[in-house]
C-alpha cells in the first residue's frame, strides 16, 4: 500500500532523506527551509536507522561536516536557502574538487544581501554556473511539486555516487513551503561499513589491516597536476551532459510559441498555456528538470519549429541566457520576470507574453 502524506516540501526532503538510508545530515537553520533539519529532529532517525543529525555552529562548519562525511564513503547532505548557500560555497568547491558524492538542498529566497525570506529563482547562477571558484559543476534539479522533492533525495544521491559529484536539489520557496499530497519511498536500509568500503574503494574509512588508507584532497601545488585533474573533470561533466538530462514538455508538439521555466514558475505558465490555448493561441510548456545539465539540445530542437519562446523566472533573468545560447538567434527569445518575493500570475503572464509578440 502507497504511503500517501500531507505534507510540505521540506518536510518531504527530512522524510525521503530518512528512507533512502542516508547516514547523516549536518545543516543551519535559516527561512524558507528549516523545516527540514527541524522533521529531522522532530522524526529522531538516530534512534531508528542511525542516521546523524546536526545542528552545525554555522553555515560553513556544516558544509565541511559533509566534506568530510562523503570523504568516508557516506550518504550525507545538507540543506539552506540562498545567503546561506553563498557561504557553502567554497566547501562546496572543494568537494567537487575531492569528486566526493553528496547532496544539497537549496530552497531559495530573494536577494541580494539578507532580501526577504520571500521566494525567489534568483540562484540560478551561484548554483548551475557553479557559484564557488574553480571550474566545477553541481549536478542539479529543479523540483515542480512536494512529489518531486520527495522523489529527488534518492536521484540525487544516485547521480552523486554514481559520477562522484555533489547533486543539488534547487527548489523555489514556495515548493518548500507548499502543501501537497506525497508518496513517500519505501524504508531503504543504511549500507554496513562493510557494504560502503566495498561500494566506495576510494573512501577514507581509518586504517584498516591490508587495506590502503585513502587521502581525500582537492590539493594540487604543481600547474600540470592541476590541469590533469581539470581535464578529468571536464570529461566526467560531458558524460554527464550526454546522459542525464531531464526536462518535461506540455503541448509543445504543436506550439508556435513555448514558455521555458522551472519550478513553480513552470506550473504557472502551464495554467496560462492554457488560458492562452482557450483563446487560440498554441502555446506549449517546457519544464527543465535537471537545471544542469541543461537541456540545450531540446530546446535548439524545437527553435526550428516555433516562432519563439519566452522565459518565465523569479529573477531579473538568469536562466534566459542558457536559452537564448541554446536557440542560437534562430527565433526571439523574451523574458519576463519578478523580483523581491513576487510572483507573476498567469494573468500576467499572458498579458507580458502578448505585448511582447504583438499579439493582440
Amino acid at each position: 500500500m502507497e504511503d500517501i502524506k500531507l505534507m510540505k516540501g521540506n518536510e518531504a526532503i527530512a522524510h525521503a532523506a530518512i528512507r533512502c538510508g542516508a547516514d547523516g545530515y549536518f545543516g543551519y537553520p535559516i527561512t524558507p527551509q528549516s523545516e527540514v533539519m527541524e522533521t529531522l529532529m522532530d522524526e529522531a532517525p538516530w534512534k531508528t536507522t542511525g542516521m546523524v543529525v546536526l545542528q552545525a555552529e554555522s553555515e560553513v562548519a556544516a558544509i565541511n561536516m559533509v566534506y568530510g562525511g562523503a570523504a568516508c564513503g557516506k550518504k550525507v547532505m545538507t540543506s539552506s536557502s540562498s545567503p546561506g548557500i553563498s557561504l557553502k560555497q567554497e566547501g562546496i568547491s572543494y568537494i567537487a574538487g575531492a569528486e566526493l558524492p553528496c547532496l544539497i538542498v537549496n530552497v531559495m529566497r530573494g536577494g541580494p544581501g539578507l532580501g526577504t525570506i520571500q521566494p525567489s529563482q534568483a540562484d540560478y547562477f551561484q548554483t548551475v554556473k557553479g557559484g564557488g571558484h574553480g571550474d566545477y559543476r553541481l549536478i542539479t534539479l529543479s523540483p515542480a511539486s512536494v512529489q518531486e522533492m520527495a522523489d529527488f533525495v534518492e536521484l540525487g544521491f544516485e547521480l552523486a555516487f554514481k559520477y562522484n559529484n555533489p547533486s543539488m536539489i534547487l527548489a523555489d520557496g514556495i515548493i518548500g513551503q507548499m502543501m501537497e499530497k506525497v508518496v513517500l519511498p519505501d524504508f531503504k536500509p543504511r549500507r554496513t561499513d562493510d557494504e560502503t568500503r566495498k561500494q566506495c574503494p576510494w573512501g577514507t574509512m581509518g586504517k584498516v589491516e591490508g587495506e590502503q588508507r585513502h587521502i581525500i584532497t582537492s590539493l594540487a601545488l604543481e600547474a600540470d597536476v592541476m590541469e590533469a585533474t581539470n581535464n578529468r573533470l571536464q570529461a566526467k561533466y560531458k558524460k554527464i551532459e550526454e546522459a542525464e538530462v531531464r526536462f518535461e514538455e506540455i503541448n509543445c508538439d504543436d506550439a508556435d510559441y513555448i514558455f521555458v521555466a522551472f519550478g513553480s514558475g513552470a506550473r504557472i505558465c502551464a495554467s496560462a498555456m492554457e488560458a492562452a490555448r482557450a483563446e487560440g493561441i498554441k502555446i506549449g510548456v517546457l519544464r527543465p528538470i535537471t537545471l544542469w545539465p541543461f537541456p540545450t539540445k531540446e530546446i535548439a530542437r524545437l527553435a526550428k519549429k516555433v516562432k519563439g519562446f519566452m522565459v518565465v523566472e523569479f529573477s531579473a533573468g538568469q536562466m534566459v541566457e542558457d536559452v537564448r545560447l541554446a536557440v542560437n538567434g534562430a527565433v526571439p527569445v523574451e523574458f519576463h520576470g519578478r523580483m523581491g518575493g513576487n510572483v507573476p500570475s498567469s494573468e500576467e503572464i499572458i498579458t507580458k507574453f502578448k505585448e511582447k509578440f504583438s499579439i493582440k
